[in-house]
């Protein structure tokens, strides 16, 4: 079952496959954890991004602490750490404190316009 917060969707391994990988649409996916600072400071912005391309792209977290073979099988070695699939394939990433613009440009270059 796919969770929703606000407007994000949780990312497990039980969904990532269909959820990312399967998706038609490019996929932001924000490796996080509750304890990181940075990670907090990025939550906002996460879940506006998720508000403002609904229906071009979809925007999740991944909780590395509870998906540790999610964050390994990606080589998440630092967090925030921010990647942008299309067709089931890395094509754009970032780590650290991103700009909002920095991620709508990454992911609005792999989205539809509507």
């Amino acid at each position: 079952m796919t969770t929703t917060h606000a407007t994000h969707v949780t990312f497990t391994d039980a969904n990532f496959s269909h959820e990312v990988l399967e998706n038609s649409q490019p996929v932001l996916v924000d490796f996080w954890a509750p304890w990181c600072g940075p990670c907090q400071v990025m939550a906002p912005v996460i879940d506006q991004l998720a508000t403002e391309f609904a229906g071009r792209a979809t925007v999740g977290k991944v909780n590395v602490d509870e998906q540790p073979a999610l964050a390994q099988q990606y080589g998440i070695r630092s967090i925030p750490a921010l990647l942008v699939f299309k067709h089931g394939h890395v094509v754009e990433q970032a780590v650290g404190i991103t700009s909002k613009q920095v991620l709508e440009a990454l992911l609005a270059e792999h989205a539809e316009t509507v």
